[in-house]
């Protein structure tokens, strides 16, 4: 089993999104969770993604057509850090 961990700032954007979009979300914690990474690779709707750039290191995966959640992988741990959830800006902040 995987844990997933949701930074502070992330916490706070749930406030704003659309109840499909948090509904989407916890679709993919639950995937996460059960089967880590790859098991969101093998559904072609999440779209899952290495990020370059600034974002190296991290991964996206798409909620809907707009929204991405914005995540990284620890190596030594079995562990997810969602550190976004936002509407298609990868501008780091």
């Amino acid at each position: 089993m995987w844990e997933v961990f949701e930074h502070r700032r992330t916490v706070r954007q749930f406030r704003r999104l659309p109840v499909e979009i948090l509904k989407r979300y916890e679709k993919w914690k639950d995937i996460v969770s059960i089967s880590g990474p790859t098991g969101l690779r093998l559904i072609r709707g999440f779209n899952d993604e290495a990020l370059s750039g600034k974002w190296k290191n991290h991964r996206s995966s798409r909620l809907n057509e707009q929204y991405r959640v914005i995540y990284r992988v620890q190596r030594n741990e079995v562990r997810v850090e969602v550190v976004s959830v936002t509407a298609h800006d990868y501008r780091r902040k």
